[in-house]
């Protein structure tokens, strides 16, 4: 099937042939027409396979062209990469539109964004708390919005926006499309729909929390954080293979020593970002690692939702998800649009759990790689990791003298002589010797 087959305007046939698009994903195919009729939609499919051009082609179809100073079109995204991210694509199928879009996001100036809004949009791509803000100070109208976008659902509920998106479809008019789109439908997702969605239509390209086939996905089990950067070390050295890749963490914290170990070996060929960076050193070491400057870029999970990099080679997981439904969306950022990826994932004992539970979410055996001899593997552990261990060991203990029930100490354990029968004999005795010298 070409984009011809779905009724594509000139417009936007021409921008996606200038831009390299030869022929729609499964969930684009699918999606463009009901989006077309105006019904509320509910997309489900896999990370990497197109779902932000899938609602925009449809939405600026319908726009068409400029008008008035109000949006007529409203999507909201859990991140500010994300909103980069929606404007970018939306830059891409507009050179021959006259479509105006702005992006909204907490961590920068709000009155710059004030003034973009003031001038006149079609399309506001925003954060929920931005979006409030910029709402609440009068500046922005949503009484034109015709369609509602919120993508990334599962991570917006993760991130318990929540209320701020009941407050967006409380100032929403009453009439209005409303779109949906997740790579998993969790049970407060479902509530979302339940709640907001006016007989939607599902469309589920394949099940949900599934992986792309074209990701080769194997694990090494690491005992700890030091014997894990230095398996990094050494993967990283074969520049040709690993050419592009994405190094995730679930903390900042371990970010950050990632970066340090690696900055004397790898130098400006690392970029790191996390939700402590101010937005423009993220917005920075974002673009470096898009246009090739720099080959590997460090990220905690912020970036694993939405963020469409072309041609990443790995994704190494440096530990596991807590929520380990992340997984799906961290190895999405490889093995996009039909090209082979590679996922790795370096586990260490307590993490072993988490990958199970990952190998039944995604129907999958993922497969274990012996580590390589020349890799240093320590016994070394980080005060953090000690402090774990610690905790593991006294949870689990049980006193082998006393079992479960243990004896009171000496000063705590209550005598004849401190009972309650006897302090009661004796008061008793106080009160008698009292009535008789009255009488």
């Amino acid at each position: 099937m070409s984009f011809d087959d779905i009724k594509l305007s000139k417009q936007i046939r021409m921008a996606l042939e200038e831009a390299g698009f030869e022929k729609p994903t499964s969930i684009q195919k699918e999606v463009f027409s009901p989006v077309r009729s105006g019904k509320d939609v509910i997309g489900i499919a896999q990370t990497g396979t197109g779902k932000t051009l899938a609602y925009l082609m449809p939405i600026l179809m319908k726009l068409n062209y400029a008008q008035g100073y109000d949006p007529r079109a409203l999507i909201v995204v859990p991140t500010r990469e994300l909103v980069l991210q929606v404007c970018e694509t939306i830059d891409l199928l507009t050179p021959f539109m006259d479509i105006r879009s702005v992006g909204v996001y907490g961590g920068v100036n709000i009155n710059t964004q004030k003034e973009k809004v003031c001038e006149g949009i079609d399309i506001l791509v925003a954060t929920p708390g931005r979006l409030m803000d910029i709402f609440m100070s009068r500046v922005l109208k949503l009484n034109q919005i015709r369609t509602l976008v919120v993508d990334e659902a599962d991570k917006m509920m993760d991130l318990g926006f929540m209320p701020q998106l009941n407050a967006i479809f409380e100032v929403l008019p009453e009439k209005h499309q409303n779109l949906l789109f997740s790579a998993t439908f969790s049970d407060t997702v479902a509530k979302l729909t339940d709640d907001f969605l006016l007989f939607p239509e599902r469309i589920e390209i394949a099940p949900q929390a599934t992986t792309v086939k074209n990701i080769h996905q194997i694990q090494y089990q690491v005992p700890n954080i030091l014997s894990k950067v230095n398996l990094l070390k050494y993967l990283l050295q074969d520049k040709e293979v690993f050419n592009k890749v994405m190094v995730f963490t679930e903390t900042k914290k371990n970010a950050d020593r990632i970066a340090i170990r690696l900055e004397e070996i790898f130098g400006e060929d690392l970029s790191v970002i996390h939700s402590n960076k101010a937005q423009n050193t993220r917005i920075k070491a974002l673009n470096s690692f898009k246009e090739g400057k720099s080959r590997i870029l460090v990220a905690s999970d912020v970036a694993a939702r939405g963020i469409d990099i072309q041609d990443v080679s790995h994704v190494i997981n440096f530990d596991i998800p807590t929520n380990y439904v992340e997984y799906v969306h961290r190895i999405g950022r490889t093995g996009r649009a039909e090209k082979e990826g590679t996922a790795i994932s370096m586990v260490n004992e307590v993490e072993q759990e988490l990958m199970e539970k990952i190998e039944d979410l995604i129907r999958d055996q993922i497969s274990v790689e012996s580590i390589p001899l020349d890799v240093e593997i320590t016994k070394q552990l980080l005060e953090d990791e000690k402090i774990q261990t610690r905790n593991i060991k006294v949870k689990n203990t049980v006193r082998k003298d006393t079992g479960a029930f243990h004896q009171k100490s000496a000063k705590n354990m209550k005598t004849p002589s401190g009972s309650k029968g006897r302090q009661k004999a004796i008061e008793n005795r106080k009160r008698n010797q009292k009535k008789r010298s009255k009488k």
